[in-house]
């Protein structure tokens, strides 16, 4: 009598519980949570004089005249501070590498993707440049100026200056902008970009994303041609990445500009960032095929994490370069969510993006960066079942399909040092 009672119990429970989603049951702090002090200069103590900083800005504007879609991008780019003065120092200059001088400057680096892709560099010595080294963060240098809600600027390469000098590492051509930005959505990776962490210098190379989406408005005027920047279809995204050296594999994808294969409504409120490869610790010490992800999901957080070990995060990736494309293949899960994604992006479309690393060395020759990405993503959550007619199992947990999405306008990079 009482095992039977026990029983129909157990079966009223059940029935009250069937379709649970876990993750409302279980804490999880979202990561979209703004910290404008990880976005602050970071380039002090040993980092000075063996360290880089940069903010990274993406989005996509509309000509003009004809309104064709273009992507665009702007990063200020700072090494070594410590070691530089009135004009800038180039890593890749010969003589400098036979002298072992490291590079010191502030870059300005500003283009387009498309099949007229381009990276333009403008250089300053750190005495031509002024920052505002605390949260919120300011620098200027000349009539190039970021801030957390604005950048404006010029970058203007002859060809003959560029082909004169590779150490500039950049193409011809001329961009001048003034946009002001409003970042919606953040990606605070916690722990991994902590204060403790940035204070031991735990990681060679530290990612915050203060923008994961974000709202630009302003204009672009590249090669003459002016491109209208709106907030409503610049799908922008901002970041800032900062530390000792790169990482290897590099790995890359973010995008806000999704739709649902399901409902056939575009998702206003979701973008997805993605990022990782090879992580370094001070020790020396790497983690292989370890990758960052967070999708927020229609005002719903999914993240997958490594840095927050409690989760259980599990990854697997792969990415190749094919003859016309690169491809990028994640999935990422922890006990409560799921995510898989298939990206890819014509070559034709992108850049072989250059950066020389702080003790001057400049390992990443083929680092494909793009801005016009496209795939497909499948989100899924874990669902507490207890009714299934085709088995006796009273309950379990069941994979249910949140989301398939087609992605666009997708910020995408990967590439992998030279082998030695």
């Amino acid at each position: 009598m009482v095992k039977e009672k026990l029983s129909q119990l157990e079966e009223t429970v059940l029935e009250k519980i069937d379709g649970l989603d876990v993750r409302e049951k279980l804490f999880e702090r979202s990561f979209n949570h703004s910290d404008i002090e990880r976005n602050r200069f970071m380039l002090k103590g040993a980092l000075a004089s063996e360290g880089y900083d940069w903010w990274w800005h993406s989005f996509t504007g509309h000509n003009k005249k004809t309104g064709e879609e273009k992507a665009f991008f702007i990063e200020f780019f700072t090494v070594n501070p410590e070691l530089g003065g009135d004009e800038p120092v180039f890593g890749q200059l010969p003589a400098n590498k036979k002298n072992g001088l490291k590079p010191s400057y502030v870059m300005i680096k500003a283009g387009c993707w498309g099949e007229d892709a381009r990276q333009l560099h403008r250089f300053f010595g750190w005495k031509q440049v002024s920052i505002k080294e605390d949260a919120p963060f300011q620098i200027s240098a000349d009539n190039c100026f970021l801030s957390e809600s604005r950048t404006l600027g010029m970058v203007e390469i002859s060809p003959e200056d560029a082909q004169a000098h590779p150490e500039w590492m950049c193409d011809a051509g001329k961009m001048v902008w003034d946009l002001n930005m409003e970042k919606n959505l953040a990606f605070n990776v916690g722990y991994g970009a902590s204060w403790a962490s940035r204070e031991l210098d735990a990681f060679e190379m530290f990612w915050h994303a203060e923008g994961m989406k974000t709202f630009y408005n302003g204009s672009v005027i590249l090669d003459g041609e002016e491109y209208i920047v709106d907030k409503d279809s610049c799908y922008g995204y901002a970041d800032k990445n900062w530390g000792k050296d790169f990482t290897s594999p590099w790995v890359w994808l973010a995008s806000s500009h999704l739709k649902s294969k399901i409902s056939g409504q575009w998702l206003e409120n979701t973008a997805f960032d993605i990022g990782g490869g090879r992580p370094k610790i001070r020790t020396g010490q790497t983690f292989d095929n370890v990758i960052l992800g967070a999708m927020w999901y229609e005002g719903e957080p999914y993240e997958f994490n490594f840095s927050r070990f409690w989760t259980l995060t599990k990854t697997k990736f792969y990415c190749h370069e094919g003859d016309d494309e690169i491809t990028w293949q994640v999935e990422q899960e922890t006990p409560l969510a799921k995510m898989i994604v298939e990206i890819s992006c014509q070559k034709k479309d992108m850049l072989l993006i250059n950066y020389e690393a702080p003790n001057g060395e400049k390992l990443h020759n083929r680092l494909w960066n793009g801005g016009n990405g496209k795939g497909e993503i499948k989100l899924y959550k874990k669902i507490l079942k207890t009714k299934d007619n085709d088995s006796e199992k009273k309950a379990e947990f069941k994979w249910e399909l949140v989301d398939d999405m087609e992605a666009y306008n997708i910020g995408c990079e990967f590439g992998e040092y030279d082998k030695k």
